[in-house]
């Protein structure tokens, strides 16, 4: 067979094996309204993205995953709990890398169940760890709600707690918030300026940006607050930095966890949930003595991730992507069921990456 013949027949081989683990197929479409996704991600997302324009649907977008799409389609339809299967192709741009690839198939497993997160959880990672088993693949777990309740338990204001959350998945810039939040880097010399102004829009010109007056003075009120709060301690960054720090077999990551809970609180919840799902995954024969765990994993994916995350990873090969990756996103489908919700984790399979890195029988 051709290499996309072999490619398609695998993808329909891995279909086949979470169908027999209970999974409802899906299709979804390849064009996707991009209203939807730009809600989602914002305008980052044109950025990794093929966008067209129809004239009766708008702007569309070609699909840069199923997850979305099949969340839509469960909330407006799905009885709970459900599982679904699904394959076809993605399309992402790649303005960097021009050795990675921007289409390539997927196999997809998702999981809406609000019964029991943590066997939910292990029940996906294991499924997907048995098939790939034969693979001897790396795989890495990590926990973004571990890092989300961090910064939720901050002693600072609800602007700037938002402002971090928006930027978890954004390392660098994460960073720089919290350096200018805690002091560590002065705010610009423009806005100090600015805001010492008197009258701020004093000898600007003509107006000739999409912001109203209104909104201008709305956005420098809320520098000024900004301005006006304590930094951030000394103390808490510690405490983020060692949460970021955290990278070790999962065992002692709970245990450096729970050490670090005593200090911050806040993060006392979602570190008990990791202990939870350690206890299912053991349940389900993961060896949890060692399997790897990254506080920090996962925060440059998909946005929508806000708990377990994991990949699977072929470490002869570290030029490739993750041959495997998922993870929870509860609050996606807050997102698009309009006032419904259900606890959901998911993962995909890369069918082409198995077979470049010879299968699996």
């Amino acid at each position: 067979m051709t290499p996309r013949a072999s490619i398609r027949a695998e993808m329909y081989r891995l279909r086949g094996l979470f169908e027999q683990a209970g999974a409802q197929p899906v299709e979804t479409e390849v064009l996707q309204p991009a209203d939807v996704l730009l809600d989602l991600y914002g305008e980052d997302i044109r950025a990794r993205a093929y966008v067209t324009s129809d004239a009766l649907r708008g702007e569309q977008m070609l699909r840069p995953d199923f997850t979305v799409p099949v969340v839509q389609m469960h909330m407006e339809h799905g009885a709970e709990p459900a599982c679904y299967t699904y394959s076809g192709e993605v399309f992402r741009r790649q303005e960097d890398d021009p050795d990675r690839a921007n289409e390539y198939m997927q196999v997809g497993f998702e999981l809406f169940d609000r019964t029991n997160p943590a066997e939910a959880d292990a029940r996906v990672f294991a499924l997907i760890f048995d098939i790939l088993k034969p693979m001897n693949l790396r795989a890495a777990t990590g926990d973004i709600g571990i890092l989300m309740a961090a910064v939720d338990g901050l002693n600072t204001t609800e602007r700037r707690k938002q402002a971090l959350r928006r930027h978890i998945w954004r390392p660098k810039r994460f960073r720089a918030l919290i350096d200018r939040f805690s002091g560590k880097i002065p705010a610009p010399e423009s806005r100090v300026n600015l805001l010492a102004a008197k009258d701020p829009m004093a000898n600007i010109g003509p107006m000739t940006g999409l912001r109203s007056v209104a909104e201008i003075f709305q956005r420098i009120s809320a520098l000024k607050e900004d301005a006006a709060a304590a930094p951030i301690s000394e103390n808490e960054v510690a405490l983020l930095d060692a949460i970021l720090a955290v990278r070790e077999t999962s065992p002692y990551a709970l245990q450096r966890l729970l050490d670090i809970a005593v200090d911050l609180p806040a993060i006392r919840p979602a570190v008990e949930r990791l202990e939870k799902r350690l206890e299912a995954l053991a349940q389900n024969g993961i060896n949890v003595d060692q399997l790897d765990f990254e506080a920090s994993y996962g925060r440059t994916q998909m946005e929508y991730y806000d708990g377990f995350v994991f990949g699977f990873y072929a470490e002869s090969r570290p030029d490739l992507p993750p041959v495997a990756s998922g993870g929870r996103y509860d609050a996606l489908t807050r997102q698009l069921g309009q006032g419904r919700e259900i606890p959901a984790v998911g993962g995909v399979i890369r069918p082409g990456l198995v077979v470049k890195l010879g299968g699996v029988a």
